[in-house]
């Protein structure tokens, strides 16, 4: 058996979101490889991407940078507040979830 594709869940997690997202046509792989790319390319001068948390840091650096391009501002602040809440609201255990979810 060969190494892991991923070092760590959350690599492959954001790996598959990121996929995900282009395939349901909210960017194009396109535009994600030039984002991701000048991610690198600012990264990478003081950190090793070698497939572990800094590469991937970059890589969510990049996602969250071609989100907030797509993303409607106060949409996010809303539902940002709403999990704040939700989370406040919730029993110490208990699963958080937004009112009506």
């Amino acid at each position: 058996m060969g190494e892991p594709a991923f070092t760590a869940p959350w690599h492959a997690q954001l790996f598959a979101l990121t996929v995900h997202l282009s395939e349901a046509g909210h960017f194009s792989w396109s535009d994600w490889t030039q984002t991701f790319g000048a991610a690198l390319k600012r990264n990478g001068l003081a950190k090793e991407l070698d497939g572990g948390d800094d590469y991937f840091a970059a890589w969510l650096e990049a996602l969250e940078a071609i989100l907030h391009g797509i993303a409607d501002g106060a949409k996010i602040a809303a539902l940002t507040d709403q999990w704040r809440q939700a989370y406040l609201d919730t029993t110490h255990g208990e699963p958080v979830r937004l009112p009506g979810g």
